[in-house]
């Protein structure tokens, strides 16, 4: 069958066009041997690729963390000397996750007929992603595929790290948030309507506040297909707008606005990309390969056009840096390190370091920010139903007054 590719030959110029092969995997093993990097191989005839389109398909493992763990223990049994194929067959009899099972199970098949380990990962990308199949690549091509393997593993552990600990940040509120909710709903529609009942026939003045929420109240019982309707559009609505570029891009933009909000996401996108290209340079990945592989994981259009503006100055014989200088995306502090490694030829490694120091400042402002937000909610979810309760228990208080004034 025929198949387009687009690829990096070893001085980092792009190359695009057909091969004849078997299925993908096999071409990918025969432009390997040719000296080319793949980042993109697909069957049909060529055709000139969409603007900006760069041979991106941001794939993502769907389970990170069983990747994480096969990568590990895959590491462990080509480190003590076990065959390929039988650690990957081990591994496939022991992985519970199905999916990633099966997967497996066919690497193994691929590479026990011949074909190497990073083409074999290419024919399952909803596990292996591009920078994972680039770096094995270049652990099999420098024959250090145990020393990839171990680097590769702590790069998919931190990121499940980083997940689980904005998930952990996120879960208490959004739980605190749900019971604030769940208890105005039923005051709303069992207690609110009840006092309002009492108060009429009781015939008492009553407070705006308590007005107002027993005119709410009534006004959800009388239209409550409206209420319903505020509900269900944007839960409908908002998902179905986000699924558009457009909409994707005003949220990145109103997200990155917000104040501490925006910082903290700037901080994390710039310290994972700084750390894939770091071992994607550390591992000989020509340049432009290495951002084109990380414009591909980068799901953020502001920071994908950082990268292309990045890859263009480097073609025109710039430095990364004359590109991050002028962008807010980029801290100083990164910038600098970056341009000391310019300077000295050690740019993966300053990279690297750069990254560690912000994934360990990452882990600070997410503890210290859910240490702010948990007792904001708290405090919030207390006044908002104070607010309720006061407001509905004061006309009884001054019915008692009334009543113990008006008494002998």
């Amino acid at each position: 069958m025929k198949l387009t590719y687009q690829a990096f030959d070893k001085t980092g110029r792009q190359v695009a066009d057909t091969i004849e092969a078997g299925d993908s995997a096999e071409a990918t093993e025969a432009l390997r041997r040719r000296g080319l990097y793949v980042t993109e191989i697909a069957a049909g005839e060529r055709s000139a690729p969409p603007a900006g389109a760069g041979g991106r398909g941001r794939t993502r493992p769907r389970r990170l963390k069983s990747v994480a763990l096969l990568t590990s223990q895959l590491h462990v049994l080509v480190s003590c000397g076990t065959p390929l194929v039988e650690a990957l067959g081990a591994l496939a009899r022991q992985t519970t996750d199905r999916g990633l099972r099966t997967a497996i199970a066919d690497v193994q098949k691929r590479v026990e007929e011949g074909i190497s380990l990073s083409a074999a990962m290419e024919c399952h990308p909803q596990y292996f992603t591009p920078i994972y199949r680039s770096l094995i690549a270049a652990g099999e091509a420098s024959g250090n595929l145990a020393g990839m393997l171990e680097r590769l593993a702590g790069t998919v552990r931190k990121q499940v790290r980083v997940r689980n600990a904005l998930l952990g940040a996120m879960i208490y509120p959004i739980l605190l948030t749900v019971v604030a909710t769940g208890v105005l709903t039923l005051m709303f529609i069992v207690v609110i309507p009840r006092f309002g009942e009492l108060f009429k026939s009781l015939d008492v003045p009553l407070p705006p506040t308590t007005q107002a929420l027993v005119t709410l109240s009534e006004a959800l019982f009388a239209y409550w297909y409206l209420a319903v309707l505020a509900i269900v559009a944007p839960a409908v609505g908002i998902p179905i707008w986000l699924a558009t570029r457009t909409g994707r891009r005003m949220l990145e933009n109103l997200i990155l606005a917000l104040p501490q909000v925006g910082g903290m996401v700037r901080s994390f996108t710039t310290a994972r990309i700084i750390r894939l290209l770091g071992i994607l340079l550390e591992a000989d990945v020509p340049i432009l390969e290495a951002i084109d592989l990380t414009r591909r994981s980068v799901r953020s259009h502001r920071y994908d056009a950082l990268l292309a503006r990045t890859q263009d100055a480097i073609t025109s014989g710039d430095t990364i840096t004359s590109v991050w200088s002028r962008s807010n995306l980029i801290s100083p502090s990164v910038q600098e390190v970056v341009r000391n490694g310019e300077r000295t030829g050690r740019v993966s490694l300053m990279l690297l370091s750069a990254a560690e120091f912000m994934d360990e400042e990452n882990e600070l402002i997410v503890r210290s920010l859910t240490s702010i937000v948990e007792p904001v909610i708290l405090i919030v979810m207390g006044m908002v139903v104070g607010l309720v309760a006061v407001s509905l228990f004061m006309p009884l208080f001054d019915l008692t007054s009334m009543t113990q004034g008006g008494a002998p």
